[in-house]
This record gives structure tokens, sequence and C-alpha cells, in this order.
């Protein structure tokens, strides 16, 4: 009997043996590629599709355009334009808006757009930010290819993204890098949070996108800093983040510039010491350390070593907060501050008031 039993376990096993390889043969042809006899799955072929962002550079590609100036000689004006490359844009909407960075578009008498099908149009201004280093231009055309994004999904430390432009004015190139991080304040204006990446961005390339593996727009590449003299391989390269970008792009359609509030002050966090004078060990908010005699807060009755610790109500923790909270009260509006002084806590009513342009 227990022969028999074993015979049956030792058949059973022989069975199944063969029944798994019949399936092996039957499925092996689906996975493998016929023109070079190698796996599907094999290590170095799926890597190859890992490593690929062509459906991400389809998607963004097209809205990322080349920005030249023509340049007319006045000594000559009949005699034919010439093209000088500036830098890159990235259109935003079918309506032909244009996102791209102030400095490429600054000098320019005669824009000119150019998209990768080819068209060519000549733009218009329609407004700059020197503050955040964006303007809009606006273009008239049927069918143009728009740069998807979402303002909900803000990039992080980390994130594989690819930068897109014209640089050096040799048409349009991809590179490639990840976000180093974020929120690198003061670069140029205290309005802007930056976005760091390793991302080459080289002449030519400012103006252009920043996008994600997925081909969505994620910032507006504006500035590199390299070392080791011009052209040095080590850049460290910074983006606008969209989402920043997109609501200046907003301001500057509607007012053909953006409008800030201001208060005529300079300060900064309240630091340890600070809090140890006034007995008060978890303060936060801003010291004044310079006032404006003409702006806002001097008419207020600021002084300065005020501690500025609420701003309509909210809590203060540091200066680029207080800054762009300031900034985005529109001018004329009065608001009460709270504010530290001696020792003793009050509220101080104050009207904004607005902040100058430059367009040097």
């Amino acid at each position: 009997m227990a022969i028999k039993n074993s015979f049956i376990y030792l058949a059973k096993a022989v069975i199944f043996g063969f029944v798994i390889a019949a399936i092996i043969l039957f499925i092996a042809p689906f996975f493998t590629d016929e023109s070079s006899g190698h796996a599907f799955f094999s290590k170095e072929d799926n890597e190859g599709h890992e490593m690929s962002f062509a459906t991400a550079v389809r998607r963004s590609a097209p809205a990322v355009v080349n920005i030249y100036t023509l340049t007319v000689d006045k000594d000559n004006p009949l005699k034919p334009g010439s093209l000088q490359g500036l830098g890159a844009g990235v259109i935003m909407s079918k309506d032909g808006y244009i996102l791209t960075n102030y400095h490429v578009i600054k000098k320019a008498d005669e824009i000119v757009v150019a998209l990768q099908d080819g068209r060519q149009f000549i733009s218009e201004t329609v407004g700059s930010d020197p503050e955040t280093d964006l303007s809009v231009l606006k273009i008239e055309g049927d069918n143009l290819p728009v740069a998807p994004l979402n303002l909900n999904q803000p990039a992080q430390v980390g994130d594989v993204v690819l930068a897109i432009g014209n640089p050096y004015n040799l048409g349009q190139t991809i590179t490639q890098g990840i976000i180093s991080a974020t929120g690198r304040n003061g670069l140029s204006s205290g309005y802007l949070d930056f976005l760091q990446t390793d991302a080459a961005i080289n002449a030519g390339n400012s103006g252009g996108a920043l996008i994600n593996t997925q081909g969505r727009l994620i910032g507006i590449n504006t500035a590199a800093f390299q070392v080791g003299g011009e052209g040095g391989g080590h850049g460290i390269n910074f983006a606008i983040p969209i989402k920043l970008a997109h609501s200046i792009m907003g301001k500057l359609i509607k007012n053909g510039r953006v409008i800030r509030g201001a208060l005529g002050i300079s300060g900064e966090a309240v630091g340890p010491v600070m809090s140890q004078l006034l007995n008060k060990p978890n303060l936060t908010g801003v010291v004044i350390t310079g006032i404006d005699t003409n702006g806002p807060a001097a008419k207020a009755g600021l002084q300065p070593r005020d501690v500025i610790t609420r701003f309509k109500g909210e809590k203060i923790p540091g200066v680029e907060m207080l800054m762009d909270r300031i900034a985005e009260t529109p001018p004329g509006q009065s608001v009460t501050m709270t504010i530290i002084r001696d020792g003793k806590q009050f509220d101080v009513p104050v009207v904004i008031g607005q902040k100058p342009v430059s367009y040097n």
C-alpha cells in the first residue's frame, strides 16, 4: 500500500512538472523580442524603458518656443533685419499667452516667436514684472500647443526634472537632472521662491520649461550660476515655481504690471537674544531694523526695534512671510498690525503704500 501511494505521489509530481513546462513554452514567445532574441523582461531592456522620458518630452516640448529679436539697421532701415537668438518661452494657453523671463526680452525692439512646427509670429509684450523676472507675450495663431500643468502638485526635492530650451541658439534641447532644493529665496528678489536643480540651464535656456517625468510644467527656467567661470561644468541652476509664475501671469494679463503693497521697512526675524530681552522665549515675529522716513510705516508711528508679531491678525514667523503679505495687500488698504514696543503689546493701524516698479 505504501509503495502504491509513493508511486501516485511521484506520478502527480511528474505530471505537474510537464504542465508547468508546457505553459512556459506557450507564453515564452510573448515575452521575447523576435528581432533580437532577447527576453522582454531582460535587465538591459527593462532599464532602457524605465529611463526614457520621451513621452514626457512629447507632451511638453511643442509648447516651448524659441524667442528672437529682429534687429533693424537704423542707418539703413530698408535693409532686411536679422534674427538674434534670445532665449525660450512657454505657451500657456490656446489664446497665445507665453511666459518667458523679463531679462530675455527687456532690450528687444521687436520679438519673433518660433514654434517647433516651423511657424513664426511677431509677438506683443503684454506686461513684465522685473521683481520675479517674468514677462508675458501674446501671439495670434490657430491650434497652438499648450504646456500641461498641475498647480496643486508642487515639486519636491529628489524629483527627476527635464529642462527644455534653446541653449546658445542651437535649437530645442533637453537636459535632465533632479530638484536639489526648494525655497531658495533672495537670489534676485525677496518675492521669489526658487527651485534649485542640477539640470543644465545654459545661455538661451532662460524662459524655457522645467517639467517633471509626466511632462507637466513645474517651473520657468530663469538663472544659472556657474562654478569656474563662464561655461563651467558644475552649474547650480534655478527655476521659478509654476504656481508663482502662473499667478504673476494672471496679474500681468489683467493689469500689464504687478501692483504690490509696500510698508517702507526693513527687518529681520526675532532671534534668541531679542526673545530673552522681552522675556518671551517662544516669541516669533520681525524686528524692524530700518524705516523709510516718508513711507507708510513712519506715517503710522512705527519705530526701529519694534517687533511685528501679527499682520491682519495672522502670526508672522519670519521676514519672508511678512514681506509677502505686505506685497499682496492692495495699496491704500488700511490694515492692523500687532507690535511689541518696550515690552508692551498693542495694535497699530497702517495704510499700505505702493511699491514703485523699476525696469532697469
